[in-house]
């Protein structure tokens, strides 16, 4: 990783290496991986990638984080589209952001202002205690929700491939063994003595059990048990994100569509073999189809609007909003260039969130 600053206008650039690249991309697969196994895979010394991971880290260019997955069908996934006064535009933003069930904000070149993304353990607590938090909020004006049905795909499995085939072939392997040690998912509810690791693991996906038992007051073999059944119940998904701007893909774009009754599911495996998809879901509302994707430029629109029609013939592409900025993407604050600022704006333990971009 590079930094060069311009002195003029007094931002720091950071440069995102192959190699950065590559140690990311093990951990969008293997968020937890061991820095002896990420060595076995990537060639390099496991403290090389330890210093390495912790100065992406401290620049903001990649974090890990990891939120409670469930069933769609057990919560209240919402799209709302906000209008508010233009010079209160900032305002407003910091308000929904600091809504721990907001944990998307976005800026849209379309014919709304903001764009959120809303998780509420059910619909109760999205209708009484979020959406009355948006009519307390100076200069919102407006609001219009969609309600998620059906979640196909999201940013926790989108990946950079930056990795070799034989790395690939290396990490799947230890991914494999990985999953067979690990021995049978339990499910089912956690006690909250287990529900509250949850808000470290958002701050950190690789937090250690030490590290959270010195935060907690508690031994660190209890916590370790503790971190083992949640990891194991398969109700948390990990996740390595990275600054969009550092990508390779700083565009994206969200197209609102309708798919015929009966044919989403069908349409929902054409867009698993478009490596740019971050999210897609059904909804409810005006249209019943959301596709977002990561782009490599404002060209690739076309192409991507393209490319969706021919895969799926009968897709009605309503509208397409372009993302201009994103201040909070799945409870992590950010920085106008996409880092991570270090701020993290969670639920309480035991609210859940699924895997969104």
């Amino acid at each position: 990783m590079q930094n060069s600053f311009n002195a003029t206008e007094g931002w720091c650039e950071v440069m995102l290496s192959e190699e950065d690249l590559a140690l990311i991309n093990v951990l969008q697969v293997a968020p937890r991986i061991s820095w002896s196994d990420a060595a076995e895979v990537l060639g390099v010394h496991a403290t090389t990638l330890a210093a390495r991971w912790d100065k992406l880290k401290a620049a903001g260019a990649a974090w890990t984080t990891a939120h409670l997955i469930g069933d769609p069908k057990q919560m209240c996934l919402a799209l709302v589209d906000v209008d508010c006064e233009m010079r209160l535009r900032a305002e407003v933003t910091a308000e929904l952001a600091a809504i721990p069930d907001v944990v998307t904000v976005e800026e849209a070149a379309s014919n709304r202002d903001l764009m959120l993304t809303v998780i509420s353990p059910t619909l109760e607590q999205f209708t009484d205690h979020v959406l009355p938090r948006f009519k307390e909020i100076p200069g919102l004006l407006k609001y219009r929700t969609s309600l998620g049905t059906r979640l196909h795909s999201a940013g926790h499995v989108w990946r950079l491939n930056a990795l070799d085939p034989a790395q690939q072939n290396a990490l799947q392997a230890l991914v494999g063994q990985d999953a067979v040690h690990a021995g049978p998912r339990s499910g089912g509810p956690l006690p909250p003595s287990h529900m509250d690791l949850i808000p470290f693991l958002a701050r950190d996906g690789r937090a250690s059990a030490a590290d959270i038992a010195r935060s907690l007051g508690r031994s660190p073999a209890t916590v370790q048990r503790q971190l083992n059944r949640v990891i194991s119940s398969g109700l948390l998904t990990f996740r390595c994100d990275i600054a969009q701007n550092l990508s390779g893909y700083p565009v994206s774009c969200q197209w609102f569509a309708n798919v015929p009754p009966g044919q989403h599911e069908a349409a929902a495996a054409e867009l698993r073999s478009l490596r740019t998809v971050r999210l897609n879901a059904s909804t409810s509302g005006r249209t019943n189809f959301v596709i977002l994707m990561w782009l490599k430029s404002l060209a690739d629109v076309m192409n991507a609007e393209l490319a969706l029609q021919q895969r799926i013939p009968e897709i009605e592409l309503v509208e397409s909003a372009v993302i201009l900025s994103r201040a909070k993407r799945m409870g992590w604050m950010l920085n106008p260039d996409s880092t991570a600022s270090g701020a993290v704006v969670v639920a309480d333990a035991g609210v859940p969130a699924m895997g969104l971009p």
